[in-house]
């Protein structure tokens, strides 16, 4: 199903906003998610324009905007909207920095660029099982199955 998605400030309201348009259409509780990269010299971009910055400029263009930039330091952000009446936001996040090249063939989007806090691999780079261990979907998913736990209880 396709659905208007707006470009606002955060993800968390870029989330809210999409379940709050998606609620008139489904007819049980669901979950949508908003991912972004937060690359803390360019002032947080490519964030909310994430999925439109990869399309256009992609991992190279990101590349060439961090040339010559002593801080690489960067987080990937994702915020997952749970309707069941109530729109809910669960988060999970992932400190790193941005490479100086393009490394590994696995994952998609900004894998290639990201290296996670701790690690000297990017995101594409890791096996699929070391990648879901530190990213920032793996912990919102995580965090919402915990919420849907509590809920059920």
């Amino acid at each position: 199903m396709s659905y208007p998605e707006e470009q606002l400030d955060t993800i968390e309201e870029v989330a809210t906003k999409s379940a709050d348009y998606l609620k008139g259409v489904m007819e049980s509780d669901f979950f949508i998610d908003d991912s972004g990269l937060f690359i803390e010299e360019l002032g947080g971009f490519p964030g909310v324009y994430s999925s439109y910055v990869n399309r256009t400029l992609g991992n190279g263009g990101i590349l060439r905007l961090m040339e010559g930039k002593p801080n690489r330091s960067a987080e990937f952000r994702t915020c997952i909207a749970y309707y069941d009446g109530n729109v809910n936001l669960i988060a999970g996040s992932t400190k790193g920095t941005i490479a100086a090249e393009l490394k590994g063939k696995n994952g998609f989007g900004f894998d290639p660029i990201f290296i996670p806090e701790g690690y000297t691999m990017t995101y594409a780079e890791m096996t699929l099982e070391e990648k879901n261990a530190v990213s920032h979907r793996s912990k919102a998913v995580l965090a919402f199955v915990d919420y849907l736990k509590k809920k059920t209880i």
